[in-house]
This record gives C-alpha cells, sequence and structure tokens, in this order.
C-alpha cells in the first residue's frame, strides 16, 4: 500500500489539471500561432509560466486504484499487477484465471 501523502498528491494534481486545462489550452495556443505579435506570445507564456505546476498534465503520475502503487500499472485496467493477480486469484474478474503448470 501506497503512502495516503503520495495518493492524495496525485489526486490534487489531477483536480488542478482538470481545473486548468482550458485556461492551459487556450494559452500554449497562443503561444504557438505566429499571426499574434512577438510581445503578445510573450505575455502568454508568461502568463502560462504563473499558472500552478501541479496544473500541467505531465505532473500525473499513475497509480493503481486499490493499492495506490506507482509501479507496473495497466492504463487500460487502473491497477498494478498485483492487485490484478489478486482479484483474479480470488475469482472476482471474469473469465481470468491465475496460470498454474
Amino acid at each position: 500500500m501506497a503512502k495516503k501523502s503520495a495518493i492524495n498528491r496525485d489526486l490534487k494534481r489531477r483536480k488542478l489539471t482538470a481545473q486548468f486545462a482550458v485556461k492551459r489550452a487556450k494559452l500554449k495556443a497562443m503561444t504557438t500561432d505566429i499571426k499574434i505579435p512577438v510581445e503578445e506570445r510573450f505575455n502568454a507564456q508568461l502568463k502560462l509560466s504563473e499558472l500552478p505546476r501541479n496544473s500541467s498534465k505531465t505532473r500525473i503520475h499513475n497509480r493503481c486504484e486499490l493499492t495506490g502503487r506507482s509501479k507496473s500499472y495497466y492504463r487500460k485496467l487502473r491497477m498494478s499487477r498485483i492487485a490484478l493477480r489478486d482479484l483474479a486469484s480470488r475469482g472476482q474478474i471474469p473469465g481470468m484465471v491465475k496460470s498454474s503448470w
């Protein structure tokens, strides 16, 4: 089980990303648009840098929803391999059985 603080930090980042997504996309589009004068593009870049760091999408780290584990994470299932194997062993995932030979 991961630390509660790490899990909560990631949840906070996800909320901030959702909150600032539209504003961040608008400012990014302004900075790359060549038709806009250089001064306005520079001001847009400054406003973009004033936004919270944790509102950037690249700061989000995928974590298992059951255990909070950050490594060996399956995106499709949104859980780690250990949690997946545990659920499969208990028979809680339809059609999946733990292999043994």
